[in-house]
Parts: structure tokens; sequence; C-alpha cells
């Protein structure tokens, strides 16, 4: 009897414990993650990736490598939208409106905000490794082709 009752006490518990662990994965994106410029491969950005209250998840650049342009913090002079040009780069949501997607283990559904050229694109995200997310912005369907790949290395802490 007590080799069933911990048997049975076993099989709850590494139930439980997966049930905790599969309601934890979608939040693993959470963090800082460190941009790269396309061109050089230089440190650009640091974003943090943030669940909003609506369950869907977001992130806003936190630093930047140059936080100025001609002695001033940048601003976002590229928006297509007049009355948003001249908003801070810093603290600026690229990243807007992702859900996980259990069955593909990605975050999809959501866009990202490029303020170099002041473009959004449909997005989505995964890992491609513990600490490396690979982020793919596109124009129409993802399978068509027709984006942008880049990847984002998990860091620690927000950068000073």
């Amino acid at each position: 009897m007590k080799i069933l009752l911990t048997a049975a006490l076993l099989v709850i518990s590494m139930s439980f414990a997966n049930s905790v662990k599969a309601q934890g994965k979608p939040d693993k994106i959470v963090g800082y993650y460190l941009t790269y410029d396309d061109e050089t491969g230089a440190e650009k950005s640091q974003v943090q990736i943030f669940k909003s209250t609506n369950g869907k998840y977001y992130g806003k650049i936190v630093w930047l490598k140059e936080p100025n342009k001609n002695g001033k913090p940048k601003v976002d002079d590229k928006n297509p939208e007049v009355k948003l040009q001249n908003r801070p780069v810093m603290n600026l949501e690229i990243l807007k409106g992702f859900s996980f997607d259990k069955s593909s283990e990605e975050w999809n559904d959501g866009s990202i905000y490029n303020p170099a050229s002041g473009k959004t694109y449909s997005c989505y995200i995964n890992f491609e490794s513990a600490n490396k997310i690979k982020i793919r912005g596109f124009i129409g369907a993802s399978w068509m082709g027709l984006g942008k790949t880049a990847y984002w290395t998990k860091e620690a802490a927000l950068r000073k």
C-alpha cells in the first residue's frame, strides 16, 4: 500500500511540475535583449520585452549605444505620422501585441516597428537557443519570404 501511495504522489507531483513548467513557457521571452546593427554587427540597443495586462507581449527600447543625434536625444523622425516624429526613441515601443502559440512555440500575431525607416511589419519571434531569439519581420504572409530576420541576445539586466 505504501508503494502504491508513493507512486501516486510521485505521478501527481510530476503532473503538477509539468503543468507549472508549461504555464511558464510563454513568459520565457520576458527580459532584456541586445540588438545589433544590420551592417556592422555592432551593439545597437537593448529592448525590454514584457507581458502586458492584456496577456500579450510588447517590447520597448530601454538603452541606446548612441542615444543622441546632433547633441540631442534621438527622436522618431522617420515616422510617417508627422505628429509622432518628435517622440523620443528611448522607451519607444517597437514590439506590439504578440501572443504565444504553444503548438509552434513561437510568439506571433504581433508587429515590429523600425524607427530607422519608420516602417511597421508583421512579425513573429522564437528562440534559436537558450539566450538568443530570432525575430522575423515580414510583409504579407511569413511564408512568402518578403522580410528580414534579426537575432537578439538575452541579457541578465538593464544596461546603464
